[in-house]
């Protein structure tokens, strides 16, 4: 055989050899890929799943304060907050009453604004998030001593505080 043909045998069976590297690299990338985006997508929604429970908690620590504020009122006419921040610092009393912390952003859009529920009477009942994102949990959702029902976006979940329209019988023997 001559020694021209073996070389240009050899250096086409050596490129034939680059294509087929080159191919399983591309396979390998293809491969990798998918697992990033499968993980990405895991890690997505964990980080929505614990968004969402700490709008829920969220959403009835403002609730809880808001009755706090409503039943701190006194007199027997009630009288709702005006604005979020007055229940960091209720100055209606001769000592100041704290009914929150401190005003929390909303965990589904991470702003403070939030959308108000105003009650009848004027003055906030409630809190509600903005977000027109759909909930992981679509069905009722139940948590303390509020029920919250089916919704399609978080803005339909509604944390409101509902006063007690019976208030507790007086004690047997007092008018």
């Amino acid at each position: 055989m001559p020694a021209g043909k073996s070389s240009q045998t050899r250096r086409a069976h050596a490129t034939s050899q680059h294509g087929f590297t080159y191919i399983a690299v591309l396979a390998a990338l293809v491969l990798v890929s998918l697992g990033t985006q499968g993980v990405i997508q895991v890690v997505s929604q964990q980080a929505q799943r614990e968004r969402e429970e700490a709008l829920l908690r969220v959403g009835a620590t403002y609730a809880r304060a808001i009755g706090s504020y409503y039943r701190a009122t006194p007199g027997s006419v009630k009288r709702w907050p005006n604005t979020l921040e007055e229940l960091l610092e209720d100055r209606r009393l001769l000592q100041v009453h704290r009914h929150i912390r401190e005003t929390y952003p909303d965990p589904i859009t991470r702003n403070t604004e939030w959308e108000l529920v105003m009650a009848p009477e004027g003055g906030i009942q409630g809190v509600r998030s903005r977000s027109i994102r759909a909930p992981l949990r679509t069905g009722p959702v139940e948590i303390d001593e509020f029920a919250l029902p089916a919704a399609q976006r978080y803005a339909e979940w509604t944390f409101v505080y509902q006063p007690d329209m019976n208030p507790p019988a007086a004690p047997k023997g007092q008018p």
